[in-house]
């Protein structure tokens, strides 16, 4: 009877140790390599998002991203007028996903860019600027749905004022290798109470060959207005330019581009095949 309370007493102690044990034993973390990253200091939250990915979100947000992108492919025309000088005058077409892009010009000339190369067409058309025209335009276009492209990287700025009005802030820049100017940068503006895009200042590096100091030291702005929806997406449709300084924001008009006739379209077809008569441009 003895060895029986003994053994009893010795298994209700075990389990009394082994209750205890667990009570003080910290939960277990399990790991998470999928977790998005945040801000070393919780950032604009316990666990929330770093403050250039909210930036990011609310714009993209704004502009009805997902809802963009579930469109095919979409067209506009663009006439653009800069230092009093007529520019371009066309059709733009590009996926929504910018992969493909294609310009008719009102000369009856055609820029196609099928993914790989830029073509031409015909062969011997002016080739001024080509390469220029066939990524510039489209990327003002796209730019509210290219903030977290791959290669890019957005710093947050301080707060500016633009129309007597302040404005969020973040540069845009591009890892090297990253599209035809990795060394382009971007100032974005944010709408404070819409959240859209509403300017963007920038430098032009293409074709300079890695020597930016001509580029950095004459920054330009587009600067975005008279919106419309198409499908409840708003686009603008007049684009205005201007210099620009880290100091006092925009300064003098350069020029202007009106936007008409946005449609979208749910196929592609054959209008970024490599047309005949054409020449590839570097």
């Amino acid at each position: 009877m003895k060895r029986i309370f003994v053994v009893l007493f010795s298994i209700v102690l075990l389990s009394c140790n082994q209750k205890k044990e667990e009570k003080n034993k910290p939960p277990e973390v399990t790991e998470n390599k999928d977790l998005t990253p945040v801000e070393p200091d919780g950032g604009i939250g316990d666990g929330a998002l770093p403050i250039s990915n909210h930036f990011i979100k609310t714009i993209e947000k704004a502009h009805k991203k997902d809802k963009f992108l579930n469109h095919k492919a979409i067209s506009f025309y663009v006439n653009i007028i800069f230092n009093g000088k007529e520019h371009l005058d066309g059709k733009v077409t590009m996926l929504t996903n910018s992969s493909k892009i294609r310009i008719d010009k009102k000369d009856e000339s055609k820029l196609i860019y099928d993914g790989k190369n830029v073509y031409l067409c015909p062969a011997d058309a002016n080739d001024k600027g080509a390469r220029f025209d066939m990524f510039t335009w489209s990327y003002f276009f796209g730019l509210p749905y290219k903030l977290n492209d791959p290669g890019t990287k957005l710093e947050m700025q301080n707060d500016r004022m633009l129309d007597n009005t302040t404005h969020s802030t973040a540069k845009l820049t591009f890892e090297a290798g990253t599209g035809d100017a990795p060394d382009d940068w971007y100032v974005i503006y944010s709408d404070p109470i819409s959240k859209s895009l509403q300017a963007a200042a920038y430098i032009v590096t293409f074709g300079s060959d890695g020597n930016t100091s001509k580029a950095e030291a004459d920054p330009h702005a587009i600067r975005y207005k008279e919106f419309t929806t198409v499908d409840d997406i708003p686009f603008a449709t007049k684009w205005e330019f201007y210099g620009w300084t880290p100091e006092k924001g925009m300064t003098d008009k350069l020029g202007e581009a009106t936007i008409t006739d946005i449609t979208f379209l749910e196929s592609e077809g054959k209008l970024f095949d490599d047309p005949e008569n054409s020449k590839i441009i570097d």
